[in-house]
């Protein structure tokens, strides 16, 4: 008998207390197994993203309050996200879409990914040319 696969690292940016959209994504990525959530900056107000990913059980050097924070330390640690989850508001996705694609790391995007087609492209680019997958979620839709 084969030793299971590892489950993929996933951090969250957004989706913190009270954000009806981040629980959806946190119990959609446990149903298959394939994801450990591991590190978050769960909201834009520091208070509630150290008291957000106290509530997820998430390690305490693994909160931050803010996700350029997340991307630059988590690509450094070797132990780092590999996917990160961004559901904040929609005016919010295309930086740290950016951010993290940058470092390297996975990107699932909340609708829209971006607010104009140009900045989507751009994003797109952005992952082809690092070699790193941007999925848009329609989570309503499939």
């Amino acid at each position: 008998m084969s030793a299971p696969a590892p489950r993929l690292r996933l951090g969250m940016v957004g989706g913190g207390q009270g954000a009806f959209i981040g629980a959806v994504h946190l119990m959609a990525s446990r149903l298959d197994g394939q994801f450990e959530f591991v590190a978050g900056a769960l909201s834009s107000t520091p208070e509630r993203a150290r008291a957000s990913g106290e509530d997820a059980g998430l390690a305490p050097d693994r909160i931050y309050t803010g996700w350029a924070e997340m991307a630059e330390r988590e690509a450094a640690r070797p132990d780092g996200i590999e996917a990160v989850a961004i559901v904040t508001p929609n005016h919010a996705h295309f930086e740290p879409a950016m951010g993290f694609l940058d470092k390297g790391i996975h990107v699932i995007c909340e609708k829209p990914v971006a607010p104009s087609y140009q900045e989507f492209t751009d994003l797109w680019q952005i992952a082809k040319d690092c070699d790193r997958t941007l999925i848009e979620d329609h989570n309503y839709r499939f």
